[in-house]
């Protein structure tokens, strides 16, 4: 997601934080450049035009804090308007209406609307604790209304019977008095698309609106349609007036047009978007937020808020107290796996972390990836419950065996085996006795055990993330993007080369001597093996 314009702008504003001083040559340069990756992101003109214009004018008037360098200035205000251009504050789904709420679904054939239909309903229904209705209005397309029925039955939420015959503006009628006489808080209607706008689609979407009364009405458009998407919002926003968009397929938008156009082109806000194919992929769209991952600032809020959905506390507690123990099995690594899986693996967790955006491409290049995960659970999986719980029993025809069922190699178990080791001896040095007695009881006990199933994941000192505010979040973030992690050493921001020192050793097991320690990131293997030193 917007990892072209992200490379381009990091290059060209890393230029101007380099400099002691700026020149107005300088800045116009880096505006002209700025322009350029704009466009090549697909962005509207007229946006592009004002967003330039608007950054030149604070650019050139802009006051000089002492304690920040020019071209810091100017990357904070690059920032600002980003945000602005993006809409200055996310919005939800409003529900806040007399039952059964009302949620229209508009957009063009092929943009992904049942499914969204699906994943908006899951989501209501997890996170809001409401009773959902889906309903198909979708005549046209073969299988539509067998489709979501099909995604009712997966996720578990109530469809409406479809009656053969029926059209969309009775079948929206008897969906609302079905939410009502079966207690449903919301009933989403999924209308018909067509592959292009017409005269008829037009006309029945606004009879369905005057016969519904939607309380939200959404557009659904495809990011990888660039700005065709946002002449789509236009078309539809002039004849049937929409409340709000939701962009699917930004998983696979390497340059993010569509996002960053739509809000200043059509006054609309962006409420959600969709970031794969599950059904719990399906993101809010917080402006600050992305903007902070577009100038490759991180966003650790909502890898915070990842973690705080995805994991077990108690399964993380009793991990915890195992590695206070100094416990540490394949059974355990394993876990962590999952865990790192859950959260979007490797690209996903990286691209949050603030500076690291920029070790994605180097990490795909020495073969970091999330096969090498898929790869070790293998391995893990065709052993027995002795063997995984007791590594050392592992011989050579064990590991021929082990071999043969995952589908890998001796080499790969014992790659996996020296990884296990490594993070198993951190982790009885770090819980058991000795001078480093207690340490990862700090570390996890600092943080209250709510992290605890990242295998304390986060380094000493750090708050609990489950009690902290919106507010206190976003402190730390700020915090994060300016210095690094609170007892990490900081994350600095090029970490050209590799991560640096400066990220401690055991802040995400596995990551064996990747730039500077033992542990670090399951999968990761080791560079020169932990604990020796170069003589």
């Amino acid at each position: 997601m917007f990892d072209n314009l992200q490379d381009r702008l990091g290059s060209i504003l890393n230029g101007l934080t380099g400099r002691g001083s700026l020149s107005d040559k300088d800045v116009q340069a880096a505006l002209r450049e700025v322009r350029r990756a704009l466009l090549e992101a697909d962005v509207s003109l007229e946006v592009v035009r004002g967003f330039v214009e608007r950054v030149r004018e604070k650019a050139v008037g802009a006051e000089i804090v002492k304690s920040i360098k020019p071209g810091q200035m100017v990357v904070k205000i690059v920032h600002d308007e980003l945000v602005e251009t993006l809409g200055s504050e996310g919005v939800t789904i409003d529900l806040n209406a007399a039952a059964p709420v009302v949620v229209m679904m508009v957009g063009l054939q092929g943009s992904g609307k049942t499914t969204t239909t699906g994943k908006i309903a899951k989501r209501i229904t997890d996170r809001e604790r409401k009773k959902v209705l889906m309903a198909s209005l979708d005549t046209q397309r073969p299988a539509a209304q067998e489709q979501l029925k099909q995604l009712g039955e997966q996720t578990g939420i109530d469809t409406l019977p479809v009656i053969a015959g029926q059209k969309p503006t009775d079948i929206a009628s008897r969906a609302v008095q079905a939410a009502k006489l079966g207690g449903h808080d919301v009933v989403i209607l999924d209308t018909a698309g067509r592959t292009h706008i017409d005269e008829p689609l037009m006309q029945e979407m606004a009879e369905i609106r005057a016969r519904s009364r939607p309380h939200e009405t959404l557009l659904v458009a495809d990011a990888l349609t660039g700005q065709d998407a946002v002449n789509v919002a236009q078309s539809f926003d002039e004849r049937v007036g929409i409340t709000g968009l939701v962009l699917t397929r930004m998983d696979g938008d390497g340059r993010g047009g569509a996002a960053l156009s739509m809000r200043a082109v059509t006054g609309k806000p962006i409420k959600l978007i969709g970031v794969g194919e599950k059904m719990d992929a399906l993101e809010e769209f917080h402006p600050k937020r992305i903007a902070d991952r577009i100038l490759g600032m991180g966003d650790i809020v909502s890898l915070v808020e990842k973690a705080a959905q995805t994991i077990d506390q108690e399964k993380a507690q009793a991990m915890a107290d195992r590695m206070k123990a100094g416990k540490f099995d394949l059974n355990d690594l394993a876990d962590q796996l999952r865990q790192m899986s859950k959260m979007g693996g490797m690209g996903g967790i990286m691209g949050m972390m603030p500076g690291a955006g920029k070790m994605t491409d180097q990490m795909a290049a020495a073969g970091f990836d999330d096969k090498a995960f898929a790869r070790q659970l293998a391995i893990i999986q065709s052993m027995t419950k002795h063997e995984r719980a007791h590594p050392d029993v592992l011989k050579h025809s064990r590991k021929k065996r082990i071999a043969t069922g995952s589908g890998t190699t001796s080499a790969d178990i014992n790659k996996l085996l020296k990884m296990h080791r490594q993070m198993a001896d951190v982790m009885k040095a770090m819980g058991g006795k000795g001078k480093k007695a207690g340490m990862l009881g700090k570390m996890l006990g600092g943080m209250g055990g709510g992290m605890g199933g990242m295998g304390g994941g986060m380094p000493p000192g750090m708050p609990d993330p489950s009690k902290m505010d919106p507010k206190e979040l976003e402190a730390l973030q700020k915090q994060m993007g300016a210095g690094g992690m609170p007892g990490a050493g900081g994350l600095p921001g090029g970490m050209p080369g590799g991560l640096p020192g400066g990220f401690p050793g055991g802040s995400m097991p596995g990551m064996g001597g990747f730039g500077g320690g033992r542990g670090g990131l399951p999968g990761l293997g080791a560079g020169r093996a932990a604990g020796k030193k170069k003589r």
